[in-house]
């Protein structure tokens, strides 16, 4: 039993941890605010049940990183129950915003209370392409969903080039056994890649971006990393030619890509073209659904939760 001075017992007590100050101060946590708009994650590619998992798995972790969030999922090539089109589900939420202000005004009434100040009126909803880089194509049916839907939704940028982006290659890379988990570790993998060819879609402007993410890969792998286009014929065979005239022997092609955007059959056919090995693409790995929770609060204004630099 214990007394005011202490424990009776001998056994400590727990106290309340005190609020850290200064610089090492944990952030308050970002909700999501009243009313805010939905966030629409638009999938692009050919629906199927694997991209709907991986969809599901991202909004999943968006919703974590910016509690009270309403995310939503519109495939862009959809357009049934089971996938449904992206201005399918941006009417969707236009209609149910719709009926939450007429909500909201008829309880004004009731209680004979003013209506409520407010500021420049909020989108219905702010639409986040799932896509790692620059896409002119699949943007483009982005855009022109999202504009024939009316409902006044805006659309943000791409989730990259970003650090979290390298990180996510790094970990898929090690994955599948072709380059270290932790450069700081002091153990090799025999079958680790001593060149990357960093691939990704979306023509030059993609290529471009994916350079920067692969200067960053670079200096975590310490190894050279190029990137290449794989909407591009012959663009990876001709990069790992590349790679090996300046003394790399074992190459990887690393996708700089989620998955859906990935037509079947195109990372395979060009890493055996390029007589490389090939890790998976991104998948719904943590980061991506941080970034799209990030790019739904920079739409809006939010707070941005501190990214960190990504670990080695």
């Amino acid at each position: 039993m214990s007394s005011p001075n202490g424990p009776g017992n001998g056994l400590p007590v727990r106290m309340p941890r005190p609020r850290q100050s200064g610089r090492h101060r944990r952030p308050e946590p970002v909700v999501a605010p009243e009313d805010a708009p939905a966030l629409v994650l638009a999938v692009p590619g050919e629906p199927s049940a694997a991209t709907r998992s991986l969809a599901a798995e991202i909004v999943s972790i968006a919703r974590s990183e910016l509690p009270g969030l309403d995310a939503q999922i519109g495939y862009v090539e959809g357009g049934s129950d089971e996938f449904p089109s992206l201005e399918d589900v941006l009417a969707q939420a236009a209609a149910d915003r719709s009926s939450g202000v007429a909500s909201g005004a008829d309880e004004a009434a009731e209680s004979s209370e003013p209506a409520a100040q407010t500021g420049p009126q909020a989108p219905v909803a702010v639409v986040v392409p799932l896509l790692a880089g620059p896409d002119a194509v699949r943007m483009r049916q982005i855009r022109q969903a999202v504009l024939g839907s009316g409902t006044g939704a805006e659309l943000t940028d791409v989730l990259g080039p970003h650090p979290l982006l390298a990180e996510a290659v790094h970990v898929k890379l090690s994955e599948a056994g072709l380059a270290r988990a932790d450069r700081a570790r002091l153990f090799t993998v025999t079958t680790a890649a001593d060149g990357i060819i960093l691939a990704t879609l979306g023509g030059e402007e993609a290529v471009q971006a994916a350079g920067i993410t692969g200067m960053l890969l670079a200096a975590r792998l310490a190894v050279p990393v190029l990137a290449a286009g794989l909407d591009e014929e012959g663009a990876v065979a001709r990069t790992a030619d590349q790679l090996r005239d300046s003394g790399s022997q074992q190459l990887a092609v690393a996708p700089c890509l989620i998955g859906p955007e990935v037509p079947p059959g195109l990372l395979d056919a060009a890493a055996e073209e390029a007589g490389c090995s090939s890790a998976e693409p991104l998948g719904p790995y943590p980061a991506l659904g941080k970034l799209v929770a990030s790019a739904y609060g920079a739409k809006l204004g939010l707070p941005q939760q501190p990214q960190g630099m990504p670990t080695r």
